[in-house]
């Protein structure tokens, strides 16, 4: 009888396989119809599966792979190693996945320490999102940049979903918090922007509607021409304070507003040029009836100069409108001559006034009166040798005669 045998194991006659495990001999199992050698190099490769195993395990522990795998692998060939099918030293094997045990351990301390600040972080992360996403449902509505805004809330709602399908899972409790403050940021968002853009509807009905009332009034005006200019500046200023609406229809109505005051001044521009040659023409004529107007001559013949003013004034009124800038140095000038025919007419009438000539007249009777007796005062002062009172009288006397010169003139 012959066998087959290593330092781990055995093959009989009827190739059965025994293994040494433990000091003592245990049959593995048996390999009909092939060689001892073959039978025994059979249950020595499953013996190098477990080999492996091992080998991959304590890899496995060296880079630290998830611990949880690792447990549940070490316990697994824990139990696969009890009594294997598998010739070779299967106590070293038994004692490599032992010594595995305290590794399993710390890494188990280490892993669950990392899963703690992992959760914090994750939190934090989840805390942040919340926060800035109850920042933008505070806003004004009225301050807010809807479109952006709406791109940032999108995004936090992008992280949040990220963080749930790749970040660390959080404990219920604590995520279902931060979620509920999360989804009511963004409930009341949603809502204060579906109210902002109805409320933003209806006042640009309310805006269109004006518009269109002042674009309707301009392109009536534009069929007036110049004179409706300063219309078109009111409707203007109203146009720039009734608001402005979104979309292409806004756009449009301004085209037309546009268009009708470009036509306006269209009018305005045509109708100025042909007023400048017809105010040129006017000032031309003004100009000659002034130069006629300067032979009035009032202190000669007034009642001439009036028949003649009279006759340049009408030529006047016919002339027309002159140039804006040469209004005031025209008409300064007709004023001139004006006046110069209604002073001389005032002093005729002076002159003519029987109250006038009575005050003058009376006026002159109490100066002569007063000089006769000046005279006579310095007579007697001459004759008292007195020079003061020969003085005095001189000067009075002078002053007198002095002022009927005066009355004599104004008289005249």
């Amino acid at each position: 009888m012959s066998t087959t045998a290593n330092a781990f194991g055995r093959v009989d006659d009827d190739n059965n396989v025994f293994v040494i495990d433990d000091g003592q001999e245990r049959k593995v199992g048996q390999y009909p119809g092939v060689s001892g050698s073959e039978a025994l190099a059979y249950f020595e490769r499953k013996f190098a599966d477990l080999e492996a195993n091992v080998r991959i395990l304590e890899q496995r522990v060296k880079n630290k792979v998830d611990i949880v795998s690792i447990s549940k692998a070490a316990k697994k060939l824990t139990e696969d190693l009890k009594e294997p099918q598998a010739v070779g030293d299967l106590a070293d094997l038994r004692k490599r996945v032992e010594s595995i045990t305290p590794n399993l351990d710390a890494m188990q301390q280490e892993k669950a320490a990392a899963n703690k600040v992992a959760i914090a972080a994750a939190l934090k992360q989840r805390e942040e999102i919340a926060a800035k996403a109850t920042i933008l449902a505070d806003k004004d509505p009225k301050k807010v940049q809807w479109k952006v805004a709406s791109v940032e809330m999108n995004d936090l709602f992008d992280k949040w979903q990220q963080a749930q399908k790749v970040g660390t899972k959080v404990p219920k409790k604590e995520g279902d918090a931060i979620w509920k403050k999360f989804s009511s940021a963004r409930t009341k968002f949603e809502t204060n922007k579906r109210a902002f853009f109805a409320s933003m509807t209806a006042e640009t009905k309310q805006v269109r509607a004006k518009k269109t009332e002042l674009v309707e009034k301009v392109e009536s005006l534009a069929e007036k021409g110049s004179d409706s200019v300063a219309e078109y500046r009111k409707l203007l200023d109203e146009w720039k304070l009734s608001g402005r609406s979104s979309g292409k229809q806004d756009d449009s109505l301004w085209d037309r507003f546009k268009a009708a005051g470009d036509k306006i001044y269209s009018v305005k521009k045509d109708s100025f040029e042909k007023e400048k040659v017809e105010y040129q023409a006017n000032l031309d004529e003004k100009l000659s009836i002034l130069k006629d107007a300067e032979s009035i001559d009032p202190s000669k013949n007034l009642g001439e100069a009036k028949k003649q003013l009279a006759v340049i004034q009408q030529r006047w009124e016919k002339a027309g409108k002159v140039p804006k800038e040469k209004i005031k140095v025209t008409e300064d000038k007709l004023k001139a001559i004006e006046q110069k025919v209604k002073s001389a007419e005032q002093e005729q009438w002076r002159k003519s006034d029987p109250a006038t000539i009575e005050r003058t007249n009376g006026m002159l009777s109490q100066l002569e009166d007063s000089i006769k007796k000046l005279e006579a005062e310095l007579v007697s002062a001459a004759a008292s040798k007195d020079a003061s009172r020969i003085d005095e009288a001189t000067k009075a006397l002078e002053a007198r005669k002095s002022w009927l010169e005066v009355v004599k003139l104004s008289a005249k």
